[in-house]
């Protein structure tokens, strides 16, 4: 039976995505498109292989045998293909990376701008979810995480700053009217600006010094989305609502400008910077392989 792979790769992407339109995201394609040739090879097979309702898309049990069987298959025939890349004087074609905000904002300006001067026929997807995702799953080639929050049988490299800081600032007005905090659990008598994950679960502050480790859950009038909401939750503490406590990168300008002021920085706490993390496979694409030789070049490392 001939079947087009141009049908099964649509059948693959929207299948792993559960959803016409998201595949066309992932995939650079349109929904219709997608659409047509699930369409087709359906005819073709003579099964359905997914049920579509208005909300959801999901395989059927055939679709789900046919994934299972085929997704090794065609992931193999694409790095099979990209061998041949390698041998062009310059890589070429589509990297596409899932980040959670705070290396959008604090790791990637450094890299991204001179990497793509060096690799202008690379064309590069970042993709920002501050939810952990199966970036496989998500069609994307690789991701930047934290080390807590990477999976075993992946490979990390390390990508940007080796060492962070949380940090705890507010503004001069806040101050001169609360009183400064002398110690962290000083915080719980104020008010304090909040980030909620996209779990639901609460941001926890966590401060060290000397070997003490101490952890609040202070309250306060604002809570926004971890990463989404976070310039909000700054703005809110240079106008002088309470106090925010996050990557001292991202706070850094503000406190250089003098808007916010340091608090509590002796107990500021450090923790290793983030990776780049990928499947550990037998071929990677060559987009991939060049983004990991330049962050690992001397002159782009931190």
């Amino acid at each position: 039976m001939k079947v087009d792979l141009g049908d099964l790769n649509a059948f693959v992407v929207v299948a792993r995505a559960r959803s016409f339109r998201e595949g066309a995201r992932l995939s650079g394609s349109s929904a219709s498109s997608l659409s047509d040739a699930v369409r087709r090879l359906e005819e073709r097979l003579g099964v359905r292989l997914l049920n579509r309702t208005t909300r959801s898309v999901v395989p059927t049990e055939a679709g789900e045998g046919l994934l299972e069987r085929l997704a090794p298959v065609l992931t193999e025939m694409e790095a099979a293909l990209d061998v041949v890349n390698g041998f062009r004087s310059r890589p070429a074609g589509v990297l596409r990376l899932n980040v959670p905000i705070s290396a959008s904002r604090l790791v990637l300006p450094r890299i991204v701008p001179p990497f793509l001067a060096a690799y202008p026929d690379i064309h590069l997807e970042v993709i920002t979810e501050d939810s952990f995702v199966d970036v496989i799953a998500a069609g994307c080639d690789a991701g930047i995480r934290y080390d807590e929050r990477l999976e075993q049988d992946m490979i990390a490299v390390p990508i940007g700053p080796r060492v962070q800081r949380h940090a705890t600032a507010a503004s001069p007005a806040y101050l001169e009217r609360h009183g400064r905090p002398e110690h962290p659990r000083d915080l719980l008598r104020h008010a304090c600006l909040r980030g909620r994950f996209a779990s639901g679960a609460m941001t926890l502050w966590e401060f060290e010094r000397d070997g003490e480790v101490v952890t609040v859950e202070p309250t306060g009038p604002l809570i926004v989305r971890a990463g989404g909401g976070t310039d909000l939750a700054v703005d809110a503490a240079i106008a002088g609502t309470g106090i925010v406590h996050l990557f001292e990168d991202w706070l850094r300008p503000h406190l250089d400008s003098g808007v916010l002021v340091p608090v509590l920085e002796p107990w500021w706490q450090p923790f290793p910077g983030p990776f780049l993390y990928y499947p550990g496979r037998r071929f990677v694409p060559a987009p991939l392989r060049a983004f990991i030789d330049f962050i690992k070049a001397p002159e782009t490392a931190p």
